[in-house]
């Protein structure tokens, strides 16, 4: 299998417009079947006033088409908290991080 019941995953939805927002999601896997994946986690989005994301406080479950292309799925090791991982962006990049070891390098993805 591609993905296994319980791994912590971090989505980046391609946006397929100029003006689309920007949708990241970071969860657990709850499972995975053909290509599609049930997930449960936290919706990131972009607060367009400071240009910055903030993660959504409800918990969604979301099914997600991994196979479809619009989406970049990365594997986020088992240690990491998911209720600790934040966006961080400074002058050179943007990065999905847990504040202690675990960081992403998301720039290349996520302001365009």
């Amino acid at each position: 299998m591609i993905l296994q019941k319980g791994e912590k995953i971090h989505v980046i939805h391609r946006r397929h417009f100029e003006k689309e927002p920007h949708r990241h999601f970071v969860g657990v896997v709850d499972a995975y079947d053909d290509g599609i994946v049930r997930a449960t986690g936290h919706v990131f989005a972009v607060d367009f006033v400071k240009f910055a994301f903030f993660r959504r406080p409800d918990v969604r479950t979301r099914l997600i088409a991994i196979a479809s292309g619009d989406v970049l799925v990365n594997i986020i090791p088992p240690e990491v908290d998911l209720e600790k991982v934040v966006y961080q962006q400074d002058k050179k990049c943007l990065r999905v991080t847990d504040g202690k070891k675990w960081n992403l390098d998301i720039s290349e993805l996520a302001w365009r």
